[in-house]
This record gives structure tokens, C-alpha cells and sequence, in this order.
């Protein structure tokens, strides 16, 4: 089934839930920011101009993406007004804090969200498809957001880091596009790819103002210094290839676990791709339902441990096959940035799901447009649940 969805940003409507860290006094401003056809990081981009402070006094804990209408939470070292507006987006000042927000503060995310382009029957399939997900969960997989530095043919950056490759991970920030990149930027990394080490020719042709003129800056004095040239990357961006291949291959053990435990109790198997192929199902035998709704695999850490044999098993194939060992997963050649470390629900279960209208599309004639809801905990996709919804 093809389902439209993100039409136009009021389709996808996501709504932060936090506990804000609230004081009387505090060297912070909080504030509730509202966004629509921008990404959080233009939102504080625009913010941090608007203000004439540093963009690092401006802190989101959480990311959302350009095709959405979001409502999320943010916080300004310093004091701001009561009430800042700008081209896509809106921010109420609500209180002060004595530290900048945090990704613990957030409870979750709230999703309204409209499907387009469907016809009568698929309607039916989805409203029943939604009873099932809410009885039987789905697999907690990392959704495709995750893994915006993955590139077909070339791997995750995160993986070069580990393996110690320095010059191959700078290799890959200055000349590997990746999505999301706008077209100046990919317009350079274009001319990195044919002209690498050229470090002056470089830098008079990078984007300005960005970081990469920062790396340059430096290799240009240093122009086989790879391993500090890449600890001038922004610690943020270093982090996120990381745990894009953390997530990858949580991905890929949750899979062939659960592949395994639906394939002993002789539940057939859906799949689809994030990545690579992964297991999902429809229903859930109550033993198998309640066994699994209790696993938790860990995030793969150098001082990770595994109380379940079988995910043991599965990591311990799956690291033989990367070429790594756990030891590996301290990111050794990085000085500000690190793999972070816990465990993770194998099945996701989300919550508050309601079917809201199923009307005539306004966008697709002749066609039928349903509205739902429902919540999810930090860290997991309302991507995921319409895959789901629609398998």
C-alpha cells in the first residue's frame, strides 16, 4: 500500500511533551517554539541571529525535521524577550531554568497525522491494522531519520570511526553528500571529491559561514593532521555518526532476534527496509507477545553487557561480520564525542492511538484521507507506525 503523508506540514503534526526543569532564578530561558516547513536546526539558526548571540547559546534537545508542523521546547543561555517570531517560526518565553534543556526532560512526542491518497479499502485495512498495533505493538526499530550519513556503497561514517580511519571519515564529511545537504554544500564537496588536498583551493571555494571552512582553516598548516582535523568537527554532528551506526546495528540484532522467536513459534514474517531488510509482524501469539514485550537489547558500548544469551549470540555474529570487537565501540581517535550507553525495548507499543475522521481528500480527488493520533516515547518513530499501519 502507498500512502501519502506529509503533504503539506499540517499532515504531520508533532507536540513535545516535557517536564521543564523550572526555577525562580536561572542563567536560561526557556521557551516553547513552534515551527513549520523549517528544520529545528534552521529554527535555531534564525533564533541565534535573531538574538546576535552564538548559535551554541541556542540549545534544542531534540531534532525535528523540515515536513512538519511541530511544537517543541528550547532553551537560550542568557535572557531573551518574552515573545521572538521569525520567517517559519514562534517562541514564548515560559521560565528559566539553571541549565540548558536536556533530551532526559523530554516525555515524549504527541502525533497527529494525516493519510492521503487512499482508497476505500485501504482505509478499512489501516483501521484495523491500527487495533492491531496497539494489542500487539511493533519491532522498536531506528527509522531511516536516523541514518542521514549513511551512504549506499560507501557505509556509515560511524563505522570509519571506530575502525580508526581517520582520514577516511574527513574524507567522507568533506566530500560524501549526504541527505539534507543544500546544494552549495554539495556543490563542494564535489569539488573536494576531485580536488582532495588541495586545502587553500578548498577553503576559498567552501560555504561561509560553516564548519568545514574551520577544518580547512586548520588543514591547510596540517595537511596530513587528520586525526585533529576531524576533532574540529562539531562534537554534536561527530555524535550523531556515531550513534547512526550504533542504531544500525541495534537494528540489525533486534531483527535477527526476532526473526528467530517469530520463526520458532511459526509466526510469518513481513519485512521492511531501513537500511537493509528487517523482520515485522502483524500478530502475536500471547506467549510470544509476552516474552518479547519484556526484552531489551542493549546499545552496542565497550562496557555493554547482555543478560539474554540469544541477543549475546546474535551481536557476537553480527561483530565477527563488521570486523569489530566490542573494545572497538570507545571511539578512541575522538576527544569530544562518544557513543552513549543503555538498552532499548525490542517492541514498541504506542500509545493514546485514536482513530480521529476519514473524509474526502481535499488533495486527491475521488480519494479518502484519514486522521489519528497517538503517542510515542523519546526515541522512536511515528514513521515506523505507519510503515506498520499499512503493512
Amino acid at each position: 500500500m502507498v500512502v501519502r503523508f506529509k503533504v503539506q506540514p499540517e499532515d504531520f503534526v508533532v507536540e513535545e511533551r516535557a517536564r521543564l526543569p523550572l526555577s525562580q532564578k536561572g542563567s536560561y530561558a526557556l521557551y516553547q517554539v513552534r515551527k513549520r516547513g523549517l528544520t529545528t536546526l534552521q529554527v535555531q539558526a534564525r533564533m541565534a541571529a535573531a538574538l546576535g548571540i552564538p548559535r551554541s547559546a541556542v540549545c534544542f534537545p531534540a531534532l525535528k525535521d523540515r515536513n512538519s508542523a511541530a511544537l517543541q521546547y528550547g532553551s537560550i543561555k542568557g535572557t531573551g524577550p518574552a515573545a521572538l517570531e521569525g520567517q517559519g517560526y514562534s517562541a514564548q518565553f515560559v521560565g528559566r531554568s539553571s541549565r540548558p534543556l536536556q533530551p532526559r526532560d523530554l516525555e515524549g512526542n504527541h502525533f497527529t497525522l494525516t493519510l492521503r491518497d487512499l482508497e476505500s479499502h485501504e482505509v478499512g485495512h489501516i483501521r484495523t491494522r491500527l487495533s492491531q498495533v496497539e494489542c500487539f505493538g511493533l519491532p522498536n526499530y531506528f527509522d531511516r531519520q536516523r541514518f542521514g550519513s549513511y551512504a549506499p556503497g560507501q557505509g556509515f561514517v560511524g563505522k570509519q570511526i571506530l575502525e580508526r580511519d581517520v582520514e577516511g571519515a574527513l574524507r567522507a564529511y568533506l566530500s560524501q553528500p549526504f541527505r539534507g545537504d543544500p546544494s552549495e554544500v554539495r556543490a563542494f564537496k564535489s569539488l573536494a571529491r576531485e580536488h582532495w588536498g588541495e586545502w587553500e583551493r578548498l577553503f576559498e571555494a567552501a560555504p561561509r559561514p560553516s564548519n568545514l571552512r574551520s577544518v580547512l582553516t586548520f588543514l591547510k598548516d596540517h595537511p596530513t593532521d587528520f586525526k585533529k582535523a576531524l576533532n574540529l568537527i562539531t562534537p554534536r554532528l561527530l555524535s550523531l555518526w556515531l550513534s547512526a551506526y550504533q542504531s544500525f546495528l541495534w537494528n540489525r540484532t533486534a531483527g535477527r532476534y526476532l526473526e528467530s522467536r517469530l520463526e520458532e513459534f511459526g509466526v510469518h514474517c513481513f519485512s521492511i527496509a531501513v537500511v537493509e531488510a528487517l523482520p515485522l509482524y502483524r500478530e502475536l501469539p500471547d506467549p510470544l507477545l509476552e516474552a518479547l514485550s519484556e526484552v531489551k537489547a542493549p546499545l552496542l558500548h565497550h562496557r555493554a553487557t547482555f543478560d539474554d544469551p540469544r541477543i549475546a549470540a546474535e551481536v557476537e555474529r553480527i561483530l565477527a561480520e563488521e570486523g569489530l570487537s566490542l573494545w572497538d565501540f570507545k571511539a578512541r581517535v575522538l576527544k569530544k564525542a562518544y557513543l552513549t550507553r543503555g538498552e532499548r525495548a525490542l517492541l514498541l507499543f504506542p500509545q493514546e492511538m485514536v482513530w480521529l475522521s476519514e473524509e474526502a481528500d481535499d488533495r486527491f480527488l475521488g480519494k479518502h484521507k484519514v486522521r489519528l493520533a497517538f503517542f510515542l516515547p523519546p526515541g522512536s518513530y511515528a514513521t515506523l507506525v505507519l510503515k506498520a499501519l499499512t503493512l
